[in-house]
């Protein structure tokens, strides 16, 4: 895998992630450990593309 094909599939990984906070955060079901959970996935998921870019 290219380096460019990794950072796409990353951003992709955090886009998604973005949503899924999104949601989580418009439904009253969810509890706040999962939203907070969801924020450290997308956040290292950040830190790593911006190391490799």
């Amino acid at each position: 895998m290219s380096l460019s094909s990794h950072l796409q599939e990353l951003k992709r990984k955090h886009q998604h992630l973005s949503e899924e906070v999104e949601q989580a955060q418009r439904s009253p079901g969810t509890d706040d450990l999962t939203i907070a959970s969801l924020k450290k996935q997308k956040l290292r998921l950040k830190e790593e593309i911006e190391r490799l870019s």
